[in-house]
């Protein structure tokens, strides 16, 4: 069987607080795009992971890899031969490795006829990886676990963009300048009438990573703006903790015209265009 794992994208992430055990609190709006990993998965006697495709360097094989974690979570000592065919940059700020743990999940419990694992069990292996299993537009709060549908979304297209330089997480949340900041503006119930009206609200929220990483790795703030000056594009912002920032457009035609001047700008660049899912 094949499962598809989508990038996670985080249009808006405010830090609110910060837990004694050190974990901080998020609130968050996210989507998921037409664009991700594949995860292959057949029956076999022992656990096996391949990784290929396009962004398979540097990419473990073995236990250090959440999909192994996810199956050894789910069925330990069970057996797969599990293929994973990676499209979406590591470290990437939009759940590569969470999309991933996710579909391996979904496909293993398939395979191996099981229950998935309580909400608890799965946050253990990752804050994002709740989030992916529930794999719909959301917002996400708490350290992960606190999650909620979001209205209808209009039509929308998205434009991803990663400059290839690391982005340490660690780094970037210890350079926040305070924790508690606000929480996410109040979530109109009827949803927003088209892109340009969820691009209006989405003006009003942050993404409070957003500065320290600029202020870590300057490339950050040049992907933003060359986006923000693609025709049509209405909003630009790196989302999660970086280095994959996205414009946000209303149309598939002027996402793809987007996508194309900017891997003409820099051809090192990673650039997808994708609908936004759900």
């Amino acid at each position: 069987m094949k499962q598809f794992a989508p990038a996670k994208v985080n249009l808006a992430l405010h830090v609110t607080g910060r837990r004694a055990d050190g974990y901080h609190l998020l609130d968050s709006v996210v989507v998921f795009a037409a664009a991700g990993d594949w995860l292959t998965i057949a029956p076999a006697e022992r656990l096996s992971l391949r990784v290929s495709g396009p962004r398979a360097a540097g990419v473990p094989d073995d236990g250090r890899n959440l999909i192994w974690q996810a199956a050894e979570l789910l069925g330990p000592g069970l057996g797969a031969a599990v293929t994973l065919e990676k499209h979406l940059p590591a470290a990437g700020g939009i759940g590569g490795g969470s999309a991933d743990a996710a579909a391996a999940l979904r496909g293993l419990a398939a395979l191996w006829g099981c229950a998935l694992p309580d909400a608890g069990a799965v946050l253990s292996l990752g804050a994002d990886v709740p989030l992916c299993v529930f794999g719909q537009p959301a917002r996400m709060a708490g350290i992960g676990e606190d999650i909620t549908p979001l209205p209808p979304l209009p039509p929308l297209w998205l434009v991803l963009v990663n400059a290839g330089v690391a982005v340490p997480t660690g780094p970037v949340f210890k350079a926040l300048a305070g924790a508690d900041n606000p929480p996410l503006p109040i979530i109109p119930p009827q949803g927003w009438p088209n892109a340009t009206g969820l691009a209006q609200w989405l003006a009003q929220t942050r993404n409070d990573l957003e500065g320290p990483a600029c202020t870590l790795v300057p490339q950050i703030a040049e992907v933003i703006g060359a986006i923000a000056a693609q025709k049509g594009c209405l909003l630009a912002r790196m989302s999660g903790s970086g280095g994959t920032c996205f414009g946000l457009f209303a149309t598939a035609q002027s996402a793809r015209a987007a996508a194309a001047a900017l891997s003409a700008q820099d051809p090192a660049w990673w650039v997808q265009d994708a609908a936004v899912l759900g």
